[in-house]
C-alpha cells in the first residue's frame, strides 16, 4: 500500500523547488483553505465531468478537487517540474486523476490523447506575467478553445497583471479576492 506523504514533506518539497525555480512557482508556500474554499465554490460539481488544473505543485488544491468531484468526472493536471510529477504519481492513486509531465499549452493534445471531449473547468495559479509573451498567448488561446460550451477558466494570482491578458481572451470576467492567504490572492472566473 502507497503511504500518502505527509504535510511537512510536501512543504519541504514545495519550498526546494520555490528556491530552485521561483519564476515557475508563484509562491513559496501553497494555497491557504480559504483561497481553495473561494476558488472551488465556483465550480458546479454535479455538471463537472472534466476538470484540467495548470500547475498543481504538490496537489494542494488537486486533493480538494477530488474530494468534492464525483466518481464519473477526470481531472486532468499539467505539470512542468519533474520532482512534483513524481510525487503527484505516489500521492495521488486516483483513477481519474491524469498527471501530464508537461506544459497547459498543450491541454488540446492531451485532451485529445486521453479521449476527453473538452474540459469543464481549467483552474489555473500558474504566473501568467512572468512567463514570456509567446507562451502566455498560446495557453490562453488554447485554455480559451478547450473549454466546453458554459465551461470556465478559474485563474488565481497575487496581483491584477494578468487581467488585460485575460480580456483579451475571455468575454465575461468576475473577479474576486482572498485576503487569508500567502500572499492575498485575485481571483478571476472567465467565461
Amino acid at each position: 500500500m502507497l503511504r500518502k506523504p505527509s504535510r511537512s514533506e510536501e512543504t519541504l518539497l514545495f519550498a526546494k523547488n520555490f528556491l530552485q525555480h521561483p519564476k515557475m512557482l508563484g509562491s513559496l508556500i501553497p494555497s491557504s483553505r480559504f483561497l481553495i474554499d473561494r476558488l472551488l465554490g465556483k465550480v458546479d460539481w454535479k455538471r463537472a465531468r472534466t476538470i484540467v488544473e495548470y500547475g498543481p505543485g504538490v496537489g494542494t488544491i488537486t486533493a480538494h478537487i477530488l474530494e468534492r468531484m464525483s466518481p464519473q468526472t477526470r481531472l486532468v493536471v499539467f505539470e512542468m517540474n519533474e520532482d512534483f510529477v513524481r510525487y503527484l504519481r505516489r500521492a495521488f492513486p486516483d483513477p481519474r486523476l491524469y498527471v501530464v509531465h508537461g506544459s497547459a499549452e498543450t491541454v488540446q493534445r492531451e485532451l485529445d490523447r486521453l479521449k476527453l471531449v473538452g474540459a469543464d473547468y481549467i483552474i489555473s495559479g500558474i504566473p501568467f506575467t512572468t512567463m514570456p509573451m509567446a507562451l502566455r498567448e498560446k495557453i490562453m488561446r488554447e485554455s480559451r478553445e478547450a473549454l466546453n460550451p458554459g465551461g470556465a477558466a478559474l485563474v488565481y494570482q497575487f496581483t491584477r497583471a494578468v487581467l488585460p491578458y485575460l480580456r483579451t481572451h475571455f468575454h465575461q470576467i468576475d473577479q474576486d479576492f482572498e485576503p487569508r492567504n500567502i500572499l492575498p490572492a485575485r481571483l478571476f472566473y472567465c467565461t
